[in-house]
This record gives structure tokens, sequence and C-alpha cells, in this order.
């Protein structure tokens, strides 16, 4: 079964579970007992499910997810063994799921059960007309009145047929069999109800059936594909495996808000767009092959593809018939009047009705054209350049070829003044003069610019010449014959959307382009000159055509022929209309690193943590139309100043969002539609805890705690660091006042020990003269006791005083006592080292410590100057003294 909910999103009973499509994304719920599921239908904002032994609902979470209640539970003890719930129905206030054995009837207000039971198997229950009828074999028509069952018709085809579905129209109700068609039900009796699909149907065993809204009947069948039939029972298309369905076998039929029939075929599903303006026709055969050129010539539409040219009768839905002789490759089909052309691989052909005539053969022709102000002639583009066909006696024959240029000429235009202009793909433009006998080309000139280009093309429209590449559309100048950008039709390939050059001028004089994702036609303006644009949203990967060997034909008012690689499909034009959809996001989903996506809320403003910072955005127009395809264009305010470009995908990527506030905005447009809906999203991206409010407030107390707690460590450290200074510099102040006191102290014992040295020194020194007095005197008394006059009583009285004042004791050891006490026992120290000194090299060692010269040494020794040199020298050798070192500088470095 089929259904479709509210937001038009379609659900499927699938083999895996209740499959939604919401035209973008295909979602699968599995079935809540790992079941298939057999029945589905949406009522109200619920989708309820019937499977094996297990019935109930779905419901959307925030986050857009179904979630599955079951209500068979509430009766569990009540269901019948292997019992499976086909059928789903709604009326009123009640829900009735229907097996094969039972009805359970389900109040939505009073939450009750109401079962209804037959002894045979229940084949089908209906709501119509405001009337629950179900269909039990071998008895009958049943209908539910007050809770019980009513029979209301017992007619042999209800006891030995199988109904598929009940319709009352006209006051009378309609049943539609499973072998034998559709019968009218009056006073309980059937009567036929004939249809042109009868004899079809009565072999193809009928398994579904839906009245659609415009009065048509939709019959699906087990083998034969589905019937579409008008209210008279005329049949308006027959859907086979031929025609496009998956299979032949339509189990279930349904249609949606937007008049596209859906059938839920034996595996897969197919949509069938009735009411769409675009009709395809698909050659499966092969036999056709790929459209390059179509035509309608008297009433006929001609059709040359790959395998040759096919003709049929427009209005008819007959075969196309293959006309002999044209077997090979059609480039182009060319009308004259009642004369038809076709340019073919092999050369001209000249058809009429069903037959072809060669007329010229000397190589492939791409092209032909009307010369000007010339009725008889005509012109070919052909593999090897140019040729004329000209009419003889009322007979087209080939004339001749242009001479001076041999290049292949598939896009060429003539113009007024017998200028050709010509398009080669791998040479690019030319311009050639040709004669006014068109025998040869007197002039040939090569553009520079414009380039050549892939699937390029040249044309003439609207007395102007158009060249088409990948760098834009080109218009002729004609006063300085240089081709300049036409920036209205160059637009159309801007964004990538080049794919291929290909122009085309209908019959109403429109001019036609092909894009990547749009097909363009543009006409003049009625009120002025200028061009206006039309676009149809029809991709090149669903038109399936050719590129560079696009061709679209006006069948007739504004009904178009496009052909494709397996066949071609028509356009209305005037029925080409688009209605505005309701855009809406279908999931938000985050993914967090190396986890699986998971699902937010849709309804609420969003609140994610830091690390769900990696957003997908889905979102779809509910259309369903094969031919129309919808476009978005998405802004993330906060992240993004400017909208996206414009994009067939529906979802939108965000990865390491940064923490903040966010407004996602989406808006789609169909064609020339303007996106004036906008579906916006507001969501914010949490701080870390350790970057919030919060946690800033407390970082910042703790940073004053902290700035407090360092202030006053520092204060105090501070405070203790200047009184260890203060304590510090009193103690360098005492040490400083006592080093000062002690070097004032050393320099009054130095100046005490100099007073004392020099004291001693001047004992020595007076010692020494007290000697030199007494050894004096001792001479003066030698002399005078050797004296003659001795006897003399003076000279006695002057011994006895000179003995009386001469020092008993030993001068020297005075001297020597006084000389140590006044240099620290220098003698000691000296003859300490140097034991073999006499007490007279000791003596002059004295006098040499006092720095006396030699000259004031010799009274002392009572020796010439001369002797104390000798004893200096023998001083010198007896201390083992080096010749360079002084005995001065010895003796005083003791």
């Amino acid at each position: 079964m089929i259904t479709q909910d509210k937001m038009h999103s379609v659900f499927f009973a699938n083999n895996e579970g209740l499959l939604e499509f919401n035209g973008a994304n295909w979602i699968l719920y599995p079935s809540p007992n790992e079941t298939i599921i057999r029945s589905v239908n949406a009522i109200d904002d619920k989708v309820f499910t019937g499977a094996y032994m297990e019935f109930g609902f779905w419901s959307r979470n925030p986050n857009n997810e179904l979630v599955y209640t079951s209500l068979s539970s509430k009766v569990k003890e009540k269901l019948i063994d292997d019992e499976q719930f086909w059928n789903i129905l709604h009326y009123e206030q009640w829900i009735i799921f229907q097996s094969f054995n039972r009805i359970y009837i389900y109040d939505t207000k009073t939450e009750k059960f109401n079962i209804i039971s037959e002894t045979e198997a229940i084949l089908k229950a209906f709501v119509v007309n405001n009337a629950i009828y179900f269909h039990v074999i071998n008895k009958g028509l049943f209908e539910i009145e007050k809770g019980k069952s009513k029979l209301i018709s017992n007619d042999p085809i209800f006891l030995n047929s199988k109904i598929v579905n009940l319709f009352f129209i006209n006051e009378e109700l309609l049943v539609q069999t499973e072998f034998l068609g559709f019968f009218k039900l009056k006073d309980g009796k059937l009567n036929k109800f004939v249809t042109d699909a009868d004899t079809e149907i009565a072999s193809s065993n009928v398994y579904s059936s839906l009245l659609l809204s415009d009065g048509s009947f939709a019959v699906g069948t087990v083998s034969n594909g589905v019937f579409v039939l008008d209210s008279n029972g005329k049949i308006k298309y027959h859907l086979t495996q031929n025609k496009g369905l998956s299979n032949n076998t339509a189990l279930s039929l349904f249609e949606d808000v937007d008049k596209n029939l859906w059938i839920g075929l034996d595996n897969g599903i197919n949509c069938i767009n009735l009411q769409s303006p675009i009709k395809s026709f698909s050659d499966d055969t092969g036999i056709l092959g790929t459209v390059y050129a179509s035509i309608v010539h008297k009433d006929k539409l001609y059709v040359g593809t790959n395998q040759g040219l096919f003709v049929k009768k427009i209005k008819d839905d007959d075969s196309f018939q293959f006309i002999q002789g044209t077997k090979g490759q059609v480039w182009s089909l060319f009308a004259e009047k009642d004369d038809l052309f076709c340019a073919h691989n092999v050369g001209t052909f000249l058809i009429d009705d069903t037959k072809a005539n060669l007329l010229y053969a000397g190589s492939g022709t791409w092209k032909i054209e009307k010369i000007p102000n010339r009725s008889d002639l005509l012109l070919q583009g052909n593999y090897i350049g140019l040729t004329i066909l000209k009419k003889v006696k009322n007979q087209w024959v080939f004339s001749h070829k242009i001479k001076g240029f041999d290049y292949s000429s598939k896009h060429f235009e003539l113009t007024k003044s017998l200028e050709v202009y010509i398009s080669h793909e791998y040479k690019g433009v030319f311009r050639l003069q040709l004669d006014p006998n068109f025998t040869k080309a007197t002039s040939f000139y090569t553009y520079p610019s414009p380039s050549k280009g892939k699937n390029s093309c040249l044309i003439q429209y609207n007395n102007s010449i158009y060249y088409a590449y990948k760098e834009g559309v080109f218009k002729l100048n004609p006063k300085n014959k240089q081709f300049e950008k036409d920036l209205v039709l160059s637009a159309v390939f801007e964004k990538d959307e080049y794919t291929s050059g290909k122009l085309i001028v209908d019959q109403s004089n429109k001019l036609w382009l092909f894009t990547k994702n749009y097909i363009h036609y543009f006409s003049l303006s009625k009120l002025s000159n200028q061009l206006k644009e039309n676009v149809i949203p029809i991709p090149a990967s669903l038109t399936n055509s050719m590129l560079g060997y696009e061709n679209i034909t006006q069948l007739y008012n504004s009904t178009y022929l496009i052909g494709t690689t397996d066949g071609y499909y028509t356009i209305n034009l005037n029925d080409l209309t688009f209605k505005d959809y309701k855009l809406k996001i279908t999931n938000i989903a985050i993914n967090k690193l190396n986890e699986k996506l998971s699902s937010r809320s849709i309804v609420d403003n969003g609140l994610f943590k830091y690390n769900e910072n990696n957003i997908i955005f889905n979102y779809s127009v509910p259309e369903y139309n094969k031919y129309i395809n919808a476009e978005y264009q998405f802004l993330l305010e906060g992240f993004q100043d400017e909208w996206s470009e414009w994009t067939s995908k529906t979802s939108s990527n965000f990865k390491n969002l940064s923490p903040g506030d966010y407004t996602f905005k989406v808006r789609a447009k169909i064609a020339n539609s303007k996106p004036d809906d906008i579906v916006t999203y507001r969501f914010t991206i949490l701080k870390p805890w350790y970057f919030t409010n919060l946690a800033l407030l407390i970082y910042v107390l703790i940073l004053v705690v902290i700035a407090i707690y360092i202030h006053r460590r520092y204060k105090r450290y501070y405070i203790q660091k200047e009184q260890k200074l203060i304590e510090e510099n009193n103690l360098l102040l005492e040490i400083k006042e006592l080093e000062n006191a002690q070097q004032l102290m050393k320099i009054k014992n130095e100046q005490l020990a100099q007073d004392v040295d020099s004291k001693n020194r001047e004992l020595a020194v007076s010692t020494m003269s007290l000697i030199k007095k007494d050894e004096l005197l001792a001479l003066i008394k030698e002399d005078l006791k050797n004296a003659p006059e001795i006897t003399n009583k003076s000279v006695k009285s002057v011994i006895t005083t000179i003995t009386k004042n001469i020092n008993k004791e030993d001068s020297w050891n005075i001297f020597k006592e006084a000389f140590d006490n006044a240099d620290n026992d220098f003698l000691k120290k000296v003859k300490l080292d140097h034991p073999t000194l006499t007490p007279n090299d000791l003596r002059l060692c004295a006098y040499l410590r006092l720095n006396l010269s030699s000259k004031e040494i010799a009274p002392l020794l009572n020796i010439s100057v001369r002797s104390v040199e000798i004893k200096r020298y023998r001083l010198r050798k007896k201390m083992n003294l080096d010749h360079e070192q002084g005995l001065v500088e010895y003796i005083l470095s003791f």
C-alpha cells in the first residue's frame, strides 16, 4: 500500500518496514516485529501500519523521526494465530484494520476496539460514500452499521468473484472485479459497465484500482501493467514495462495531492506524472535509436535518427514506420514549401511521403538552407564544403560544388550580401564571400576571435548571426563584421552551466539554448527589441540528449518535441506552470568525532554542546515530477555573509563551528519562481564548560583571590626583604664600623709598631753609639797608657775617668738584644737559616738590615771600606745567594 501525509511525504508498506520518501531522501523505519508491513494509511498526524500479528501507528518526535506505538498490544490475546493486516481504512473517528479473518475497529476517542468476525475469509474492506463495506467470499457484500455487519448483496458475482474496489459515482456504487470488469450496483443487483479494456482485463488479473481526481480510473493488473480509463471507459493510457514501468505487476495504486499516480509494483515503485506537460516516448527495442532531427510535414511527424528516417501520423499513437533507403545517420530535416529534404551521412534525400529519393551522394550532408531572393536554389553544408541544389522544371537536382572551400560545413549561415559564416568545431569560425553565381568563394577569412570550441554552434536569429561555445554567446557586428560577446545570452553559460553551444530557432521565432540544468528559450519582447528569457528546469541528465546535437521542433501551437538518445519527449509550454511548493527542513543531525550521526529537534531552537559542532541540515521540496528539479540556496548567519550558489543538493554540512549563535536559512526555487519562502532555524553552540560565563566568573574570582594572595605575599615578602635589607645594612654598617675600627686599630698598631721599631732602632743606634763610645774610650785609654808621660798625674786622672765610663758589660750583646727587640729576632732567624755565620757575620747582617752603606759600616767594624766589601762577598758565599739576588734585598726579606 501507498499513502501520503499532510507534509506531502509519501509512505510505502515495504518488506523491510515503513519506507518514507520526502522528495529528496528515502528513509526506512524497520518493522516493529521484523515482519513485512502489508498496509499503510496516513491519517491526520499519524501513519498507521499493519503487519504480521501487529498493527499500530507512527508519530513524529521533535527530531522529525517516526516513532512506533503498538495498538494490537491492547487486544493481543484476541488476535488469531498467523493473522496479517492487509488493509487500513479511515472513517470519521474510527480506524479500521482488516485481516482475512476479522475487522478491528479502533475508536480514537475512547481508545477501545470493536471486532467483527466472519466464518469465511474477508477479502477486502472499503469506505465509500460515508459507509463501510467489506466483501466476504461465498457470502457477498456487507455493510457495517452500528458496529454490526449487514448483508447488502449476495449476487453471484459477489459470491464467485473477488471485489477489487468500490466507487460511488452518480449516486451509484461501481464495483471493480478481479476478472469480470466493472459493474453498477443498484437495488442489490449488478449491471455490467462496459469499457474498452474489458477483454485485456479479463486475461490480466486485476489486483488494484483507483478513482482519480479527474474522474478517470486507474486499473492495476498482475501481468499487464496499468490501464487508465476515462469516466466513459475509454482507454487513455496503457502503461506497461515496454512503456516505462519497472514491471507489469501493479499491486497498489495511489494518487497524491499533485495528481501523480504512484504504483506499488511487485518489486519497486513507479511514479506517473499524469498531469505533467512533459510526456516521453522511449524506444526500448532500439529500432528507432537516438533522435537527431524531427519535423512536422503534411500532418506527419518525421524523426531522423542514427538508424535512419521514420514517420508516423502526428495525431495517432501508431508506431513509427521506417522509410526505406534511409538506413544510416540522419543529421537534419528541412522543408521548402511542399518538399521535404533529409540531410544524411550518405548525402541528401528528397522525401515523398514515405519514399526517399537520393538527390546528392557526393559526401555526407549536414544542413540545408534557403538562399535569399532565390527560390530555385538551396545551399547545402557537406562534409567537404558547400554545394548547391537547383530546381529545374519543378524538380530538385544537384547543381554543383562551390569552389574555394573544402572544409566540413556543419553550421553555416548565408546573409543577403552573399557572405557565408561557417563554424568548424576544430578550426574556428570562417567568413566566405560568394560570387553572384554561387560557383566559388572569392575571399576567405578566419576569425582569430572567438576561437574554436567543442559543441560550438552558429545560427542566424532576428537577422543577426550568433556564435556560441564554452566562453559564451557572441553576436556579429554588421558594421565591422566582428563578433562581440552578448551578455544576455552568455549569462546562461555562467556557473559551469555549459554543456553545449547548440542554438535552435523554431517556427515561432524563439531561440533555444541547452545547459547542464536547464533548457532556455528567448523570445522578442512585444514592446521592444529586447530578448525575454524563459527557463525550463529540465537538466541534461534527464533529457538524455546528445551533447552538441540537441534538437527541438515545434509540433503545433505550444507543443514541442525534444530528441533524446532513446526516443524523444514532448512538452507543452502553456501547461508548464509551477505552483508554490512548501519547503521544509526534514532533519538536523550532528556528528561527533568518530561517532554516528544523531538527529536533533527541528521544532525548537537548537542548543548544541561545544563538541556537537559538525551539523548537517537536510531539507526538501516534496516535488515528484520527473522533469522538474528544485534548486536550493542556504545561508548560515554567524558563519557566512552571503547566500550560497543555487544547487540541487538537499543538504548542507557545516564542520567545526565555533561556539556562538547561528541562524540557518534555506530557500528553494523551481524554474522562474521567486524564492520568497525562507525556512529558518536558530541554534546555539555552547561554549565548553571551562569557557562558560560561570566558569569565566569563577576564573575571575580565582584570579582576584590569587592576585590578592600574591599581592599580600609580595607585600609581606618585600616588607621582610626590606627589613632584612635594613638588618643587613645595619649589620654591614656595624661590620664596616668594626672593620673601620679594626683598620684604625691596625693603623694605630702599625703606627705603634713603627714607633716601637723606630724607638728600638734608635735604641740600637744609641747602643751602637755607646759601644762606639766605649771602644773609643778604650782606644784613648790605651793610647794614654802607652804615652810616655803616663806618670803624669793629670793623665792618670783621665785614664781613671775613662775607665769609670767604659761599660763593663759586653757592648755587642747589648746591641744584639736591642736589635732583636727592634727587628723581631732577626739575628736569631738568620742564624737559624745560616748556622755557619760568625758573630762578625751577624754583626754585618745587622748593619745591612739597618740599610747602612759599606762606608757607614766600615767605621763600626774598625775596618776599611774595602774590607767591608770583602766581608759582604764572603757573607753572600756563606748564604749561597745567586748572582742575580741582592744581599741587602735578601736580608731585608726576613
